[in-house]
């Protein structure tokens, strides 16, 4: 996955939930014209196979890193034990977002639409161009299995929308995981005689030592900041005082505990003393000003040529994109993702969206009609939730790209690299396979999704998991009317609050006008929006307990 996109973070209400006690009428009884090729006794742990060769179109995510290829043995394995195949419309991952926007608006979008992440199906609600699949749980037994087992039903309510359903298959993960973090110079620490930093405060000292070792430097020059300004910092910082910007902004509201209510992101304290610790990096020359504009290949050239020495980074960038020419360039240099540093709330780690839902996929409407639509509900749920498809989509073919050990363990062929586990090898999982990859691959159990973490990630990830959960926010579905109204109010105040975020922690706003700047976002209906949430979670309370 690649953001967190990471991630729809714990601000992220997105006229979500609803109640979880009723799967909304599943509508299985009525499909004896849409069981063409389907299995009539498909069950959890089946291996599904179409009782006739099909063909499912899908909006495909194209991935610039292992660009797609028609020959990938993932495409005739998935045939081989499946009888199904792919006619794949190809979007670039720069542009995917927008494309799927508007093919769905269009009337045009494939039937199987991955790579949806929790709250970006709402938009195509109200419309009725997507399924609601919560209906046809019936039809997904290793799905509903998995929500069981690992006691994901509150998580899943979260998806829910005012009419009480959902409209996106979730990946699902048996724990939270946290990916994005910080990459950090470890020999050059070394060299220095400073020690990982555990805290922001820490980090700014390290900053402050690296600055007068290397006065031409800016220490931290960040990436991912061209489409979403400070994606990935103001996302692990914010969370980490409570108030996340970048890509955990979310929807723009915060669960305040104190006082049991939501509260606008960009105007809580938490958020200005967020800003003003970054305003104090940029000031001391510590945090390169270009980190919020810049390209990410010019964020990566200067880490690789010595002008940085800290970017954001997740465990595939890590070992993908920054080890190869670093080690290029200098075979000395050892670059390491840190835990993530803490901050006022003290240890605590979050997953996508604080819940263990991923990216999912989205059904649109008119394959309720086809005459193959129990078999491709039957499809999916194989392949994106059984453990057989979920293996398959991570590691491949037994014998081809990987062997499993007498303890269960699996070990990458000797031929074949991912995430730096062969380095030396000719071949590699997802360019030459096609495996491991982010349209098919994601959620699981905790061993499968740690079988391909090398042992540094591995000790990153008990560390993290050692760490406190967030807790996730309440519900508070909105009504289409409300989702309306709001949608047009949101617009204006994210730009408004990204805006002035970086205006507050380049300097160019003194924070003299902190207040000024609340009031203009009241000017732009902030409190009608607030408001309208809060009331939408007492009348959830009400409804619902």
């Amino acid at each position: 996955m690649n953001r967190r996109q990471a991630m729809v973070s714990i601000g992220a209400f997105a006229v979500l939930v609803g109640c979880g006690s009723d799967d909304s009428k599943p509508q299985t009884d009525n499909l004896s014209a849409n069981r063409d090729g389907a299995m009539p006794n498909y069950g959890a742990g089946s291996q599904f196979k179409a009782a006739a060769p099909l063909s499912f179109t899908v909006l495909y995510n194209n991935h610039p890193f292992y660009p797609i290829k028609n020959d990938w043995l993932f495409w005739s394995e998935l045939t081989k034990r499946t009888n199904v195949t792919f006619q794949s419309s190809v979007v670039p991952l720069s542009d995917y977002e927008n494309k799927r926007s508007l093919v769905i608006g269009a009337g045009d979008a494939p039937l199987i639409i991955p790579k949806t992440y929790p709250a970006q199906e709402t938009p195509f609600v109200a419309s009725g161009a997507i399924l609601p699949v919560s209906d046809y749980l019936d039809l997904m037994p290793n799905f509903k299995e998995k929500v069981a087992k690992w006691n994901l039903q509150p998580d899943l309510d979260t998806l829910r929308q005012s009419d009480g359903r959902f409209y996106v298959l979730p990946g699902l993960h048996e724990n939270p995981w946290v990916d994005y973090s910080l990459a950090v110079r470890a020999d050059i620490l070394e060299k220095l005689g400073l020690q990982i930093p555990q805290t922001w405060e820490e980090l700014r000292t390290v900053l402050k030592a690296l600055k007068e070792e290397y006065p031409d430097s800016y220490p931290l020059s960040d990436r991912w900041g061209t489409l979403t300004p400070g994606a990935n910092l103001l996302n692990i910082i914010g969370i980490s005082y409570g108030a996340p910007g970048g890509w955990g902004y979310g929807e723009g509201v915060m669960w305040d505990p104190a006082v049991q209510k939501f509260a606008f992101t960009g105007a809580m304290e938490q958020y200005k003393q967020m800003l003003q610790y970054l305003n104090t990096l940029v000031k001391e020359e510590l945090l390169d000003p270009e980190s919020f504009t810049q390209a990410d290949d010019l964020a990566i050239q200067k880490l690789v040529s010595g002008k940085s020495f800290v970017i954001s980074s997740n465990a595939q960038t890590l070992v993908n994109e920054y080890r190869p020419p670093l080690e290029k360039a200098n075979p000395e240099a050892r670059l390491v993702k840190i835990p993530l540093p803490v901050g006022p709330l003290g240890p605590i780690k979050y997953g996508a969206g604080n819940t263990r839902l991923e990216n999912g996929v989205m059904i649109s409407k008119k394959a309720r009609d086809s005459k193959n639509f129990v078999a491709m509900m039957q499809f999916i749920d194989w392949l994106w939730y059984s453990d057989a498809g979920q293996a398959f989509s991570k590691w491949g073919v037994e014998g081809v790209t990987y062997t499993k050990e007498a303890s269960g363990k699996y070990k990458l062929a000797s031929d074949v690299d991912f995430v730096g586990l062969n380095p030396k090898a000719p071949k590699h999982l997802q360019k030459d396979f096609g495996f491991s990859n982010g349209v098919f691959a994601y959620g699981g159990a905790t061993e499968l999704l740690q079988s391909t973490f090398s042992e540094e990630e591995v000790a990153f990830q008990k560390v993290m998991n050692a760490r406190k959960p967030v807790p996730v926010p309440p519900p508070h579905p909105l009504t289409d009317e409300e989702r309306e109204q709001v949608t047009l109010w949101q617009t204006p105040l994210k730009d408004h609050v990204t805006q002035n975020t970086v205006m507050f922690i380049l300097g160019k706003r003194d924070f003299g006008e902190w207040d000024a700047y609340v009031a203009e976002l009241e000017g732009k209906n902030m409190s009608s929006f607030v408001n309208m949430v809060n009331a939408a979670h007492e009348r959830f309370k009400k409804q619902h307990g």
